[in-house]
């Protein structure tokens, strides 16, 4: 497992900065979740046993979620479970349009799903909102102790539990890996989701990191597909050197091929926070495997 702090391959084409998985910071998952739900209802000889219902809520597009969706699935395959015989999986993306993940999370809960697997802050939060009785398993959650989500990763209380993605603490890392990258660098464009708690506090400690490296850090905020192009115009714009562009944002995740190949044509040395954007041909990233934050949740809920 790669060091958290400084864990960097170099390939011919691009550096990749992988940061430790979620590790230490994996939140302590609702025991044998599936069992539970399994022995909800009594077996008795003149009932038909309950096949347990799992929702998924994704802020992303079909397309753009799929990889994940993928991951999730395959987890699920390789523990025995057989979809749509012994379980069922309800299935939500919001698109990118962050304005309808509320009516998802709330058609998820009135489906009376028996857990609900929410990926990113914004589903989190909204699945969070409507219900304090079905069990939630976080995946890709950007700091679930700062956002609220949870009281703490040792004990989280409530109804929620999952895996961690904590990236403001690699703010100071990314900033200052680009700055060995880009010789001179003083301008860095930060391409951010203001509507996602975790990037806010994530802006907020590379604010801080930028100034006592003596950078301008400049924000970019995308929150809809519709602010793709003019976030591309504002980084064109703004003359930046570099680029950092965080993680757990469904929109520049779901058009991640467009992110890098706006960066590779207008020669932008970029940073991103998850590996599938260097797999989109991005040129390095500091984060933690994403399909691996979707595939961990099924055998979370074998463990005892």
């Amino acid at each position: 497992m790669a060091d958290p702090d400084e864990a960097i391959d170099v390939s011919t084409a691009r550096r990749t900065a992988a940061a430790k998985p979620a590790g230490s910071r994996v939140l302590a998952a609702a025991a044998c979740l599936l069992s539970i739900i399994t022995v909800w209802t009594p077996i008795q000889a003149q009932q038909v046993p309950k096949v347990p219902k799992i929702g998924y809520l994704s802020g992303a597009s079909p397309a753009g979620g799929a990889l994940l969706l993928q991951a999730f699935r395959q987890g699920m395959r390789e523990l025995g479970y057989i979809e749509g015989k012994t379980f069922v999986l309800e299935v939500r993306f919001a698109d990118g349009k962050s304005e309808a993940i509320p009516q998802l999370a709330r058609e998820l809960v009135a489906l009376k799903a028996d857990v609900v697997v929410a990926s990113t802050d914004a589903p989190i939060a909204a699945v969070k909102r409507e219900t304090r009785a079905i069990p939630i398993v976080m995946t890709n959650a950007t700091d679930p102790v700062g956002t609220g989500f949870v009281a703490s990763l040792a004990h989280p209380g409530g109804n929620v539990t999952g895996l961690s993605n904590i990236s403001a603490d690699l703010s100071g890392k990314r900033l200052e890996l680009l700055r060995e990258l880009v010789p001179g660098l003083s301008r860095v464009v930060f391409v951010w989701d203001p509507d996602s708690r975790g990037a806010v506090l994530d802006f907020k400690q590379s604010e801080a990191a930028a100034s006592s490296l003596h950078l301008e850090l400049q924000s970019v905020e995308v929150s809809s597909p519709a602010d793709l192009d003019h976030a591309f115009s504002a980084v064109t714009s703004q003359r930046a050197q570099a680029m950092i562009v965080l993680p757990g944002n469904p929109v520049t995740f779901s058009k991640r091929a467009e992110v890098t190949s706006f960066a590779q044509k207008n020669r932008l040395p970029s940073m991103y926070g998850l590996k599938e954007y260097v797999d989109a041909d991005g040129l390095m990233c500091m984060g933690r495997v994403f399909p691996s934050c979707t595939s961990e949740p099924p055998r979370m809920w074998t463990r005892s």
